[in-house]
């Protein structure tokens, strides 16, 4: 029930000497500000990494060949090879854990000539051929047209998606693209598809623009690579872990090759789900530390109030003294004392929360405006309702840890030599 005297009692002790109560409840404010702030950024942080990987299967690892290191079954060390056509359906067939298997190749790059012509417009851009599967194990958008698809892939058509970079190196202002025709090494390839990546792909989200895309059929027939395929791009199901498959599929890929079981150099490999989950523990190591340290600076601001609660009891000794004589349990006087704690303590964190999320609204609509803001390792820094809970708890249960010393101070002190205090 609520006791009217008792709340006006508190609020009067606490008045008392404002500038006091003020400097005292600091420490707690700072303590939760600190706590809100970090973890928001931890998040902010973590939010900005998981967004360069927003569209990308990240139970992924990418395979591609490379020379041997050791001579096997009479074939010489520093042997180079390639994966076939019939690697695909192999895998599949004796991993059915596996839920996509994307054959890739490609031309072009830094160390190419112009290899990209349209009309008086030539450029270097990188050529990929590839399945469809690909569109969903890589961050992009197709925005115009679409993607390659099985008919491609069939009949070897000779279509192309293209990127943003793309557009801009080969195309006028406001040019319709889609239908265009582009030539690739000399052969012609009509546009069907304007793609733009997702996040900020690591860093690289300029030169990701600047890629083009062709059925894998198309490619080999058009550049005379025969069967060969260059490198997989290998997802697993959500079931599975890719990481944990990695073993067995280089082990069955060295037998279909005549590649040494010990060769570790043969068959070069990614693992995007490692490289995955060690950011994802890292980001569980700052929050950890954010917790340690909102928690160290809450708990100086703690011991500051359970410092001025003791002096404030020292100074009313005279009336708890008469308090006691009156008749005053000492259970009254202990919640009488760890009351105004706890009232200072989550007042003076409350305030912290709401001043930490007035910073957070700032900085958020300040990330909002920027024109680059889907390319920032940084994004939307916040708290959800359970961080706040969590605050709570620690404010409630610092209030009782501040007033509990000062507490049992009042409640050992005897009338009679309280009455004779001065």
């Amino acid at each position: 029930m609520f006791d009217r005297d008792k709340w006006t009692e508190i609020l009067e002790a606490l008045t008392a000497n404002t500038f006091r109560t003020i400097l005292t409840a600091f420490g707690v404010f700072w303590g939760i500000f600190i706590l809100v702030i970090l973890l928001a950024a931890g998040n902010g942080l973590e939010n900005g990494v998981k967004k360069g990987f927003s569209g990308m299967a990240t139970n992924t690892m990418f395979m591609w060949t490379q020379p041997t290191s050791k001579p096997y079954k009479g074939l010489p060390q520093t042997r180079k090879f390639n994966y076939k056509n019939d690697d695909v359906p192999a895998l599949k067939e004796s991993f059915p854990d596996l839920l996509y298997v994307s054959p890739r190749n490609q031309l072009g790059g830094i160390d190419q000539k112009n290899n990209v012509v349209r009309g008086t417009k030539t450029a270097i851009f990188n050529i990929y051929g590839d399945y469809p599967e690909f569109v969903k194990q890589k961050s992009m958008d197709i925005i115009k047209g679409r993607f390659v698809n099985y008919q491609d892939i069939e009949l070897r058509r000779k279509v192309a998606v293209i990127g943003q970079g793309v557009i801009t190196g080969l195309y006028e202002n406001a040019e319709e693209v889609i239908g265009t025709y582009i030539k690739v090494n000399g052969i012609n390839f009509m546009v069907v598809g304007v793609y733009k990546t997702k996040g900020n792909n690591n860093g690289n989200a300029e030169q990701e623009q600047k890629n083009i895309f062709v059925p894998f059929t198309t490619f080999q027939q058009a550049f005379n690579f025969g069967d060969k395929v260059g490198w997989m791009a290998i997802t697993a199901n959500n079931n599975a872990s890719i990481t944990d498959l990695k073993p067995k599929i280089l082990e069955f890929m060295k037998s279909r090759h005549s590649i040494s079981p010990d060769d570790e150099r043969a068959i070069g490999n990614f693992d995007l789900f490692a490289e995955f989950k060690k950011i994802l523990g890292l980001f569980t190591i700052l929050r950890f530390i954010a917790y340690f340290v909102g928690t160290l600076v809450l708990l100086s601001g703690v011991i500051g109030i359970s410092n001025i609660m003791l002096i404030v009891v020292k100074e009313r000794t005279k009336e708890i003294g008469i308090r006691r004589a009156l008749g005053a349990t000492p259970g009254a006087i202990r919640s009488q004392i760890l009351l105004e704690a706890i009232f200072l303590t989550i007042s003076a964190g409350m305030l912290g929360i709401a001043a930490a999320t007035g910073i957070l609204f700032v900085i958020n609509k300040v990330l909002d405006g920027m024109p680059n803001k889907d390319t920032m390792m940084f994004a939307n820094p916040s708290v959800d309702l359970s961080v706040v809970f969590f605050a709570l708890i620690i404010l409630v249960g610092s209030g009782l840890l501040a007033g509990l010393i000062p507490a049992q101070t009042a409640i050992k002190i005897k009338p009679v030599d309280a009455l004779r205090t001065e």
